[in-house]
């Protein structure tokens, strides 16, 4: 009886070891059935650092066996230098490339208009907008004739790609041209967009099966059911990069930089402010260089630098030093010349650090000129001013005591040993000296 028992128990776990390895068997076939998406979460402005994500993204879901990309995008639009390589990136991915603005509220605007035109599937949640594509000039308005050579241009750009995908080139045209803005429901209308959808899951079932043309000409059908979607996160580096283009932070490193500099060059040999100034200095440049910067900007700062140096040095009742801060504060807000408000430096930061920065550089200069000239003060010139004591009787010449000094020294009068005098002035190592009146004794 005990063995038909344990023959049994044998029996019952051989047949739960072989269904766990069924179910783990039947899991992993799944797993690898199941289709692939990558998605990119783009919620920035268009510079450098998204053109990087960008193009790192296509890579992975050209390699990793992705049967797309998602990019869902939020962005105000940004550089068109940046522009056009992102969608650069996405006309020529082998792996079809869907462009989603969402969540609700979010917009493709100016650059982001003509990333999501040049997607295979082009799709917006509700209450998102799209477009006001026009081109906003870095550096001033151009003239007539190279505006119209910028926005053809830059139309020309548009309707290259748009009508390939079998969009209404018109009304794209009309978002650089005017600058025309559409709602998710006008662009599906308007033939802007393939399709309205509420969240990722109801983009991948809508596209389940939809058959798409390729930039080449070529067709191809959408397989998505039951996608598992894997977002690429950001690497350490575009995380870094991302917080250095933020003009505020990048002007902040450049001041607090120069001011421990400052700090170093006053106190040698503290190693510490002047090894950290430096590097946010580095830092803050480096941030400033991937914006674009207006150099009558940067001449204001230098000029600025200037008013304030002869501030601390001259004095001038203040005039000097409220030139410079004046000069600091247009510097500031007009050094990044960015199309889109988001990528320029804040008023009140720009306010902030003029007056903040100001008043420390002519307080510190000060005190350095303060410093420079005590140092020209030394040995026989410090005695100026001072009293003095007749060691002997001067008739006129004799030796006195300064400071707990001995010096030699020569009276206007004979004087007593011992009585109180005044130094009065030098000629080499020789003391002039004078009787010194009660209101004139200096401690």
């Amino acid at each position: 009886m005990l063995q038909q028992v344990s023959r049994f128990r044998f029996r019952m776990v051989i047949s739960l070891v072989a269904a766990i390895g069924l179910v783990f068997a039947w899991t992993a076939r799944a797993a690898t059935q199941q289709p692939r998406v990558d998605k990119l979460v783009l919620n920035d402005t268009i510079q450098p650092v998204s053109a990087g994500e960008m193009d790192r993204a296509i890579t992975q879901a050209n390699s990793d066996g992705a049967v797309a990309l998602l990019v869902e995008m939020d962005t105000p639009g940004g550089l068109m230098d940046s522009m056009r390589a992102m969608t650069g990136e996405i006309l020529r991915s082998r792996v079809p490339v869907i462009v989603y603005v969402a969540p609700s509220g979010s917009r493709a605007g100016s650059a982001g208009f003509f990333m999501l035109e040049a997607a295979d599937v082009a799709a917006m949640a509700p209450g998102t907008e799209a477009g006001a594509a026009h081109p906003v000039f870095e550096f001033g308005k151009p003239d007539e004739t190279m505006n119209e050579k910028i926005v053809n241009d830059a139309q020309a750009f548009l309707r290259s790609y748009v009508t390939q995908r079998g969009r209404n080139a018109e009304a794209a045209a009309a978002a650089v041209q005017s600058s025309h803005s559409y709602t998710a429901e006008e662009a599906l209308t308007q033939h802007l967009i393939d399709l309205v959808a509420t969240s990722d899951a109801d983009l991948l079932a809508k596209l389940d099966g939809r058959e798409i043309t390729r930039m080449d000409g070529s067709k191809a059908t959408l397989h998505l059911a039951g996608a598992r979607i894997e977002v690429v996160k950001p690497t350490l580096r575009e995380n870094m990069l991302g917080w250095l283009v933020n003009p505020n932070i990048a002007l902040l490193l450049l001041v607090a930089g120069a001011l421990l500099i400052y700090l170093e060059f006053n106190a040698p040999g503290t190693i510490v402010p002047g090894t950290l100034g430096t590097l946010m200095v580095l830092l803050g440049i480096f941030g400033l260089d991937l914006l674009p910067i207006r150099y009558t900007a940067v001449l204001l700062l230098v000029a600025a630098m200037v008013l304030l140096a002869l501030e601390a040095k001259f004095g001038g009742h203040g005039a000097l030093a409220i030139a410079g801060i004046i000069c600091l504060t247009f510097g500031t807000l007009t050094l990044v010349d960015a199309p889109v408000p988001q990528m320029n430096v804040s008023p009140w930061v720009a306010i902030a650090v003029s007056a903040g920065f100001g008043g420390i550089t002519v307080f510190l200069v000060r005190l350095a000129v303060r410093a420079r000239r005590r140092k020209s003060l030394l040995g026989v010139d410090a005695m100026v001013g001072n009293t003095a004591s007749a060691m002997e009787a001067l008739n006129p010449e004799g030796h006195v005591l300064v400071e707990g000094e001995i010096w030699r020294a020569v009276a206007s009068q004979p004087v007593p040993a011992g009585a109180r005098l005044r130094v009065v002035g030098h000629e080499q190592y020789l003391l002039r000296v004078e009787p010194a009146e009660p209101s004139q004794t200096r401690a």
